[in-house]
């Protein structure tokens, strides 16, 4: 893997660089090959609270984690603890769901180059209604239960795909309720 390394309001040592590698680099137990992209790491420090965020884009999902602690050390644990159940969830379902349609087991291959990450922003000036950021990525062919299952690891209220069957955009939203909805053009 390769290890993109931020610091906001605080420097990245090189013992913290290779504290965040050596832990992260124990994920590759869970790969069939070992990954090849990047792993986007920011570390901030806001009112003496540290904050790890780690990105792993891949081919079928995005891994994703953000954790906050008052030691940095122990942020990094939590994050790669909340990563590792990340996987392995992913990997009891979609073994599941292929064991059921007689498909391979292992999903796990190459990385993506790009993270798909969508951020609500409310900015309103006035009444008029401004874009402040642009975001373009590939749909990805999937079934709606791939697509709450995605959702639900990037921790989104919805999530745009295409779908794998009828070959239209679609999309999967969380309801207030706790179950989820999907939309679909006519």
């Amino acid at each position: 893997m390769k290890y993109n390394i931020r610091g906001e309001n605080v420097e990245v040592t090189n013992a913290i660089k290779e504290y965040v590698e050596r832990k992260i680099g124990k994920l590759e137990r869970y790969f069939d090959t070992p990954p090849t992209s990047d792993v986007n790491v920011n570390i901030s420090v806001y009112n003496e609270e540290q904050q790890i965020e780690v990105t792993i884009p891949m081919t079928n999902l995005l891994l994703r984690a953000e954790e906050q602690h008052v030691d940095l050390y122990a942020a990094i644990d939590l994050v790669v603890d909340k990563l590792e159940r990340q996987i392995r969830k992913y990997k009891t379902k979609v073994n599941r769901k292929f064991r059921q349609q007689g498909s391979p087991k292992h999903v796990f291959a190459e990385l993506e180059k790009e993270a798909m990450e969508a951020r609500e922003l409310d900015e309103y000036e006035d009444d008029a209604i401004e874009i402040v950021r642009t975001k373009r990525f590939n749909l990805k062919p999937m079934d709606s239960e791939e697509a709450v299952l995605q959702m639900d690891m990037l921790g989104h209220a919805f999530f745009v795909f295409e779908n794998a069957i009828t070959g239209n955009t679609n999309v999967v939203y969380k309801r207030r309720d706790g179950r989820y909805g999907l939309i679909e053009p006519s």
